[in-house]
């Protein structure tokens, strides 16, 4: 289905299952159906899973502007208004974690139940005095290049990094990467850029105290795409009361290459 926004845009949603509501707010560059395997595990749980495409992602609608978390954070309120429940938990993974943030910090904790943070970029990615374990804006100038020269290459290139497929490990299937292709080149040219430099400027720093529900988070040792010491690491010595757990030598796509293990902290997590 489709749910409009407070601004007049189109977001695709999908709902499935009742019991207690968990929306899982997909990374860059895919969409909603990223959770497939954690949507399984949820429903035969017995709760309510809501995904939905961020703007410019896959069904959703693609304006040519709003690709920024204030944006996200309305739209991401939108979908908890749509819910109805008086209580959701909300999962998001890598630049899903940054709606978190920023809806805490600018509706408050009154409709959340409890929070997780997989793979996230919270709080702060970027390489400067500030952050000396960031990463360098070169770095996100050449991902946005990539995507204007060959956005089809780029996306096929960037997934075996997402993935961490080297010579000798292969952790998903080539089917796998095929499907994960197939969901990324569904967004917009111009959202997939747009949202470099919005996951990777953008400081929740500011956005941290806001966090005064149950949290979990969970990063990857051997994470290439959103490196642990800024991002897992930080949120967990910054956020009060959170829990955290390193996974050993999982790259940022856990979600796929360790999904039983995530199925069954989340799980523990939201009971």
């Amino acid at each position: 289905m489709h749910i409009e926004t407070a601004g007049g845009h189109s977001l695709h949603v999908k709902e499935m299952g009742e019991g207690p509501a968990v929306i899982l707010i997909h990374g860059w560059p895919l969409n909603g159906d990223m959770w497939e395997y954690q949507t399984l595990a949820l429903l035969e749980a017995g709760y309510r899973v809501v995904t939905y495409d961020r703007r410019g992602f896959g069904q959703s609608g693609h304006p040519s502007s709003g690709y920024n978390y204030d944006v996200f954070a309305e739209d991401l309120a939108a979908v908890i208004d749509h819910v109805g429940d008086a209580s959701v938990s909300l999962v998001g993974f890598s630049m899903g974690g940054g709606e978190i943030a920023r809806y805490l910090s600018r509706y408050g904790s009154g409709k959340i139940d409890r929070v997780a943070l997989i793979s996230s970029v919270v709080p702060y990615l970027l390489k400067d005095e500030s952050n000396p374990e960031g990463v360098e804006q070169t770095v996100f100038d050449a991902m946005k290049a990539g995507i204007r020269e060959d956005r089809f290459d780029f996306l096929q290139t960037f997934a075996k990094t997402f993935y961490g497929i080297g010579l000798v490990s292969r952790p998903v299937s080539s089917a796998l990467l095929d499907w994960t292709f197939a969901l990324a080149i569904m967004a917009s040219p111009k959202a997939t850029i747009e949202c470099v430099d919005a996951f990777g400027r953008t400081d929740f720093r500011p956005d941290l105290a806001a966090f005064d529900v149950p949290t979990l988070i969970i990063h990857g040792t051997s994470d290439k795409t959103v490196p642990i010491e800024p991002a897992g690491r930080a949120a967990a010595a910054a956020i009060s009361g959170a829990q955290y757990i390193e996974y050993e030598g999982e790259p940022h796509g856990l979600f796929a290459t360790a999904p039983d293990r995530l199925n069954a902290d989340l799980l523990a997590f939201l009971g």
